[in-house]
């Protein structure tokens, strides 16, 4: 939630409560009946068996620490090759990164998830398609209607408040067989190799497992899992 925010503007943190998310979601214009947030209690294949499926996408909330820093910029100096059909943006607002995190799914979802006609969601992608990453951050930042949703997203959470955090949220999701790491503190996305549809999940929590060991002083993670909505869960 904390980073590297360039403008000045800052926002209040995001909750890491998926009926938090999944009201701000639905409010903004997605489908209720479409996709539903979770949490994904344990990265073992048990834990991961009772995530309700199939799984679009994934959050990853995590402490920035100096390990996580270093590994960020050293990754940030990898040339990647091109991630042609990946919706991307920078964050340019101080903890706006669990609402860049679900601009980040539903983005690179707009295939499997029915947004109303006209909501918030539906022009907000139809306007930002073609931008480069920076100009998505900055017309983000401009935005009123995201900031009072947000607003409104963060107060129906269950914790008070406080800007000075220094947690963040990530997203991976599978775009076009490779599975994607969407962070708007780096330059680019992170391509973490071949992924499908049918192993996002998995293939996400081998990726934060790696995460994790890497800082092993630190217990506040938390992961999401975005689903499509099947009948009842």
């Amino acid at each position: 939630m904390a980073g590297t925010a360039s403008s000045a503007k800052r926002w209040l943190p995001l909750e890491a409560n998926p009926d938090v998310m999944n009201q701000f979601l639905w409010r903004l214009g997605v489908v209720p009946g479409e996709a539903e947030c979770s949490d994904v209690y344990g990265l073992d294949e048990e834990l991961l068996a009772m995530v309700p499926q199939p799984v679009l996408a994934v959050l990853f909330l995590y402490p920035i620490t100096p390990q996580s820093e270093e590994e960020r910029l050293k990754q940030n100096d990898i040339k990647q090759g091109p991630s042609d059909g990946v919706y991307f943006m920078r964050q340019t607002v101080g903890n706006a990164c669990g609402t860049v995190g679900l601009l980040h799914a539903v983005g690179n979802l707009t295939s499997e998830i029915k947004l109303d006609e006209g909501s918030f969601l539906e022009k907000f992608f139809k306007t930002t398609a073609n931008m480069e990453p920076m100009e998505i951050a900055r017309y983000l930042e401009k935005d009123t209607e995201m900031e009072v949703a947000h607003s409104e997203a963060v107060a129906a959470g269950e914790t008070e408040a406080n800007d000075n955090v220094n947690d963040h949220f990530i997203c991976f999701v599978c775009v076009n067989g490779q599975l994607y790491e969407l962070d708007g503190r780096r330059n680019a996305p992170l391509s973490h190799g071949p992924s499908s549809p049918n192993t996002v999940l998995q293939d996400a929590a081998k990726v934060i497992k790696g995460m994790i060991a890497k800082n092993p002083d630190s217990m506040n993670f938390s992961v999401i899992a975005i689903s499509k909505k099947v009948g009842d869960y």
